[in-house]
């Protein structure tokens, strides 16, 4: 499968073309970068646009195979020359002595600081809340691309003598629209998408985004003060707390299919206790110690409902009635047809809590609420009523 080139990889391709344009006055339609992967992104430049002052241009994101909603973005980087009434925030403020004249420091004279000045302009998102990769009001583009941009357009300097100042300014005509799709209005970054990547490179389906969102997730909520994380599998288990208990989604944390991951990183964040709220599709796997219920990782639903309900006192007739079942509303209704749904979800809910205790291993306080969307909640773990209700108080 064909790789594709991050956001920050498009937005330093894009600046290290326009700083080049600005400062020596010549086209350039392609231009070359490392990314920290070690791999070569040779990029195409588009939409240029060049006056006295200013170079913008763009370079058209591909994310190779993977389905990255970002794909066929504008990736635009404007680079100007900094007059010194220019006032920016220090985080965003990159400063390197000039190398251009030894023979001036030799003599006393104080070397020049060149600035660069990384900002983020139209559908480029803001950050609002604490607890992210950038402070509360910078852009939100990350340390990484921050990197390799500043790196790109000080290559372009260092080549041409340059040592004036340089404002470089990074926007998505598509980001505003775009970040309907993405985390980041529950992030509180505003505005539009993030500049991502922290190798420079989209490898096809890969977990490690996802990961990346959940881990970032977490460590926004623990900044931001809280000692109990609420997760959920997906938006139907965030809608359910929301519908059932009144609880406010966005202090919710969804974990996808990374039940044990999610557990490792609240606990490297030091949380108290988190309550994992799922529908019985997803969470009967974990009740076999499936920690990645992803579906290539392991299916095996009808046979541990079946094996509950034998526990539970089901005859043969139900078992295979179970087994035969395509979906696992589908084993609940035989279940309450049975008269066994109750019991069988408590010895399912023991399976769960044991599991995920082993997980935990003593580092972390665990509970679990179990629903399905035709019947409801269908079970709780002892603990889950009171981290609800602490959940609720905490930092209302």
């Amino acid at each position: 499968m064909r790789y594709g080139f991050t956001t920050g990889s498009c937005a330093a391709a894009a600046a290290k073309a326009a700083a080049y344009m600005l400062i020596t006055g010549k086209i350039k339609n392609e231009i070359e970068i490392e990314t920290p992967k070690g791999i070569r992104y040779h990029a195409e430049i588009t939409d240029i646009r060049r006056s006295e002052t200013a170079v913008s241009c763009a370079v058209i994101k591909d994310g190779g195979d993977d389905p990255d909603i970002t794909t066929g973005a504008h990736i635009v980087a404007e680079v100007s020359r900094i007059d010194g009434g220019i006032q920016q925030k220090e985080p965003s403020v990159h400063r390197q002595k000039s190398t251009m004249d030894g023979s001036m420091q030799q003599k006393g004279q104080s070397a020049h600081l060149q600035r660069i000045v990384i900002d983020g302009g139209y559908g480029v998102g803001r950050v609002t809340k604490p607890g992210l990769d950038q402070p509360v009001g910078n852009a939100a583009i990350n340390h990484v691309p921050r990197e390799m941009i500043e790196k790109e357009v000080r290559e372009v300097c260092a080549l041409t003598d340059e040592t004036a100042d340089l404002l470089v300014e990074i926007s998505v005509p598509e980001g505003e629209t775009l970040a309907a799709q993405t985390f980041n209005p529950r992030l509180g970054i505003t505005g539009g998408i993030s500049i991502l990547g922290t190798s420079g490179i989209v490898e096809p389906m890969s977990s490690r985004a996802l990961l990346e969102t959940i881990r970032v997730e977490l460590n926004q909520k623990r900044a931001m003060g809280y000692s109990i994380v609420a997760v959920s599998p997906g938006n139907y288990g965030l809608d359910y707390m929301k519908r059932t208990y009144g609880y406010d989604l966005d202090k919710s944390v969804k974990c996808s299919n990374f039940i044990g991951d999610t557990i490792d990183m609240a606990v490297e964040n030091g949380f108290e206790a988190m309550l994992l709220t799922g529908h019985i599709g997803k969470l009967i796997k974990v009740a076999g110690g499936i920690m990645n219920t992803h579906s290539q990782e392991g299916d095996c639903r009808m046979e541990l409902i079946t094996s509950s309900a034998l526990s539970a006192g089901a005859d043969a007739d139900t078992a295979r009635q179970i087994l035969s079942c395509v979906t696992t509303e589908e084993a609940v209704n035989v279940l309450k047809k049975a008269g066994l749904c109750e019991k069988t979800m408590e010895l399912i809910m023991q399976k769960i809590m044991f599991y995920l205790n082993k997980r935990a291993a003593g580092k972390i306080a665990v509970a679990c609420i179990l629903y399905s969307n035709e019947h409801g909640g269908l079970g709780e773990s002892a603990g889950a009523a009171e981290l609800l209700a602490r959940l609720k108080e905490e930092k209302r």
